[in-house]
């Protein structure tokens, strides 16, 4: 069916609410954090109209540089590794009973309702000395005695993979469920073991729904605040913190609002590059 081209003012009315509420609340904003990214910081914490790029040659720092090279990184190890685990566990599910299914999502779902605050003082309380998962290990004879595993990389690292894998399987969800299954089938017939089909056949056939899918994650993981704060040390933190730290506790709102826009616009970016592969997927 043709879609009908709007030419009326009136055939409009549909998206004006929401376009009215995308200004209002992000074009104005992010104009306003653009302008004072530009301002000029007094002494006493106070800024004033000015246009100086002061604030984004910091950029250039080896500072500057380090926390945005660790943010990167983590990001990306998050989205690697959640969707390592997500694809599998997903092209598992879609092949389960619809009950089975319906169970699992909705599991995952009440996941979704955990706010960062709880996940983070639940893996706190999971790497503790005190009642952490040590004390089972020691209990056990595979460690002498009861460590702390946090703060540290690797409990970042597992927190953000823990909260970033269930967006990662509804992500995934609707393609693998959409997958014609006697492709499997012929490749089984063809002598390829159960693995092999699933790496010759599913994966190959689904390159741009991972791309996509491993953007998304990226530009879920690059803007975690508070994960970082509890469960890592200060060399841990991620850009999202520095901004805060810049805003609320140095009192440098211009500083803080350059690295909010080179945020916002990385992140963008990444969004776009998704919405791409999925246009190519569809088109094919």
């Amino acid at each position: 069916m043709m879609k009908s081209v709007p030419r009326r003012l009136r055939d409009y009315a549909p998206i004006a609410f929401p376009a009215a509420m995308l200004l209002l609340f992000f074009v104005v904003p992010f104009g306003i954090m653009i302008a004072i990214s530009f301002y000029h910081r007094v002494q006493g914490g106070f800024y004033e109209p000015a246009f100086e790029t002061a604030n984004y040659e910091r950029f250039l720092t080896a500072f500057f540089g380090g926390v945005l090279g660790f943010s990167l990184l983590l990001s990306g190890l998050v989205a690697a590794l959640s969707v390592t685990l997500a694809f599998p566990f997903t092209w598992l599910l879609v092949r389960r009973p619809r009950r089975v299914q319906v169970v699992w999502l909705v599991f995952l779902l009440s996941v979704l309702s955990l706010s960062e605050v709880i996940i983070g003082f639940a893996w706190s309380t999971l790497f503790s000395k005190t009642a952490g998962i040590t004390n089972l290990f020691a209990a056990l004879g595979l460690m002498d005695q009861a460590v702390s595993l946090s703060p540290s990389f690797g409990a970042v690292l597992t927190g953000m993979v823990y909260q970033a894998f269930p967006y990662t399987v509804l992500v995934l969800y609707p393609a693998l469920s959409r997958l014609d299954p006697t492709l499997v089938e012929a490749a089984r017939t063809l002598g390829a073991s159960p693995l092999r089909a699933f790496f010759n056949v599913i994966v190959p056939g689904l390159r741009n729904t991972i791309v996509a899918t491993l953007i998304m994650v990226f530009v879920f993981a690059l803007g975690s605040y508070l994960l970082p704060q509890l469960l890592g040390r200060p060399q841990q933190w991620t850009l999202s913190v520095l901004i805060t730290d810049q805003a609320i506790y140095q009192s440098n709102m211009p500083f803080a609002s350059a690295m909010a826009v080179f945020l916002v616009l990385v992140s963008l970016g990444l969004v776009g590059l998704s919405l791409l592969a999925g246009r190519r997927e569809n088109a094919q």
